[in-house]
């Protein structure tokens, strides 16, 4: 019971990670598939936040007395790799808005027959 307890963090990544993955494979719609990949993509976040976190340890300020530190990086990496998520995102969604438009659906399936038939 206490290795569930310690390793609380990575049990929801997981979860998270699964979940997203899920929704990817298993949905035709086109939007859901976009939140899958979104859901999958806040649990790597979420990865690297816990893992850039030190047990003890500060922000990297130079004071007395403080021996340890956390290392800024994996959250600067993230905050980057947050920007670039959300400009994927909002092209997803515009080639969706222009996939209903030429199409008249978002369904994997109905867009699959439509382009089968030309």
């Amino acid at each position: 019971m206490n290795f569930l307890l310690d390793y609380y963090n990575y049990w929801i990544v997981v979860f998270l990670m699964m979940t997203g993955f899920y929704v990817v494979i298993s949905a035709n719609n086109l939007v859901k598939k976009i939140v899958g990949l979104n859901i999958f993509q806040t649990s790597v976040f979420l990865f690297y936040i816990s893992m850039g976190k030190v047990s003890g340890g500060t922000a990297p300020i130079a004071a007395e007395g403080i021996v340890q530190y956390s290392n800024p990086l994996p959250h600067v990496l993230i905050l980057t790799a947050i920007v670039v998520g959300v400009a994927t995102t909002a092209l997803g969604l515009a080639l969706i808005v222009r996939i209903k438009e030429s199409y008249g659906s978002v369904e994997e399936d109905e867009i699959q027959e439509q382009d089968d038939q030309c």
